[in-house]
């Protein structure tokens, strides 16, 4: 189904969507929701279709993917599906021996350390080798109601990089601070890589279906302003404007407040902020011609119902009734969560965000 556009052209049902239109910063009946990690282990529909197979398998066979993602959207009832998928398979055909441990999460067992493994980490020319999340994009649209967005994603290039290089989540992140520091050409190397892979990455899944994608750095937190700048800013400053030219991105930042006014320098359509930040201010900063997206802090969901509407009624307080507001969690939902939680905080929000 189309709709008249206000310039009177015809337009897709999802693009008049309150996600699509608060992604726009237009006006909306109520505040959209969408959930990151949404399709995941607390829903019984998701665990349903885990137990049968590897998380990987999983990953990889776009119909068990495109399930998840639809049941996810459909029981929930959020304003946006998200594309059930995970960050790190892209590195395998880039050269990475990637396993998923169970109890320990992903492995890459052959991390990037010296010049000879740079050397074998190569970038994506041609990107049918993760056609598996190209086909489930397909399915999944196809699938959805059609007033609902698809949004897809990546994982931002430092965030890839230090999985690369530390083979591992890291604390400290010693194994690629040490690089950033000392052996310039090798980061540099590493990150055009994954930048160049990542922006063919993310206009593949425009052309195959998403309406907006999300550019996850969760672990640039870890960074001072400063080594942002130097280290991290240019590459994700070119992912974002090249994918910008086919859809709507969201900057997805975690873990540290005053790399903000850097994060509106890298760009994007809708800035993703964490619970670390105060959302009026981060508004503030950011400037009301692009939309915010989040805050509340995800353990907020282990509290009663009336806590979690409390919680909600501040963060919808804090975007004021301004146009371009998504709520979402600051991270993704926690594995142990009760689903009743979850669908309860979307029913809150659409009831306060239409009486805001």
């Amino acid at each position: 189904m189309k709709s008249l556009s206000a310039s009177g052209k015809f337009m897709p049902a999802y693009e008049q969507s309150r996600m699509m239109k608060a992604i726009r910063c237009e006006p909306v009946d109520t505040t959209p929701v969408w959930i990151m990690r949404q399709a995941g282990r607390y829903l019984p529909e998701y665990m349903a279709v885990r137990n049968k197979v590897t998380f990987i398998e999983l990953c990889k066979t776009p119909e068990l993917a495109a399930e998840v993602t639809l049941t996810a959207q459909q029981v929930l009832g959020v304003d946006a599906a998200i594309l059930f998928a995970d960050l790190l398979p892209m590195l395998q055909p880039m050269g990475m021996d990637l396993t998923y441990e169970k109890g320990e999460g992903p492995k890459l067992h052959n991390p990037l350390r010296t010049s000879a493994d740079v050397d074998r980490f190569q970038e994506l020319e041609n990107v049918d080798e993760l056609g598996f999340v190209f086909e489930a994009v397909k399915l999944i649209r196809a699938g959805l109601p059609e007033d609902i967005p698809l949004l897809g994603f990546a994982g931002a290039p430092f965030t890839l990089a230090s999985y690369a290089i530390e083979g591992s989540g890291s604390k400290n992140y010693i194994h690629t601070k040490t690089m950033m520091y000392t052996d310039p050409g090798k980061w540099d190397a590493i990150m055009s890589r994954l930048s160049n892979t990542i922006v063919r990455y993310l206009t593949r899944q425009f052309q195959d279906g998403c309406q907006a994608v999300q550019l996850f750095d969760s672990w640039a937190g870890c960074l001072s302003p400063d080594d942002y700048r130097q280290y991290v800013l240019p590459y994700t400053k070119r992912i974002i404007a090249a994918v910008s030219e086919h859809g709507p991105v969201i900057n997805f930042l975690t873990g540290n407040p005053a790399l903000l006014p850097l994060q509106k320098e890298a760009g994007g359509r809708v800035m993703g902020i964490d619970w670390r930040c105060d959302l009026k201010e981060a508004r503030e900063l950011f400037g009301y011609d692009v939309a915010v997206q989040g805050n509340l802090d995800p353990v907020t969901l282990f509290a009663d119902i009336p806590t979690i509407r409390e919680k909600a009624k501040i963060v919808i307080d804090k975007a004021a009734g301004h146009p371009g507001h998504i709520f979402n969690l600051g991270h993704g939902v926690m594995p142990d969560m009760k689903p009743e939680n979850v669908k309860a905080l979307v029913n809150i929000v659409h009831e306060l965000g239409a009486s805001g």
